[in-house]
């Protein structure tokens, strides 16, 4: 296969990607804006409130998890995917994601690299942190770290990674 014919079978399957991705992606009612205000509403409206998952990883650990993936938007991530990943299908699945404004991607995966899901250790405490790291995100002015998969984002893009991230562990909790 010459370079040409690889350029446009790459750009072929990316565009076909990007068409199934957007389609595939849930479309119904978000639990919140999409915005920083609507997360930090929706996480002060859970405060005090017998949370349940409905399969997969407890409450206390979906919020030690979102509230680490905004800490380190900041901080920088412990470890990054390959450059290439980076630099083309990260990138793309965030334009997929923003686009239809919701992600959907594996709600068990852990943060490659990151600490255990079990610091604090309590829902309570665990929520507590997810309220603190946006509150820190949002008022954030420094450069932001590149995201592990996406790469380079804006503070503009990774508020709404943040929050799209949320809701769609969201998906999987109910109060009892």
């Amino acid at each position: 296969m010459n370079r040409r014919q690889l350029l446009k079978w790459s750009a072929l399957t990316g565009a076909a990607v990007v068409a199934t991705g957007y389609w595939a992606l849930p479309s119904g009612p978000r639990p919140a804006a999409l915005s920083l205000d609507g997360a930090q509403e929706l996480i002060k409206g859970l405060e005090g409130k017998n949370l349940v998952s409905l399969t997969g990883w407890s409450p206390m650990e979906v919020f030690n998890h979102c509230a680490q993936s905004i800490e380190y938007s900041i901080s920088g991530y412990p470890q990054l995917k390959p450059e290439w990943f980076r630099k083309s299908i990260g990138p793309l699945a965030f334009d997929v994601f923003s686009a239809r404004g919701a992600m959907r991607h594996p709600l068990n995966e852990v943060i490659p690299g990151a600490a255990a899901l079990d610091s604090p250790s309590t829902e309570a405490q665990a929520l507590k942190r997810l309220q603190q790291a946006f509150a820190d995100f949002a008022a954030y002015q420094g450069e932001l770290k590149p995201h592990f998969a996406y790469g380079e984002l804006s503070h503009a893009e990774y508020a709404l990674a943040h929050v799209m991230h949320l809701y769609n562990h969201m998906s999987l909790l109910r109060v009892s």
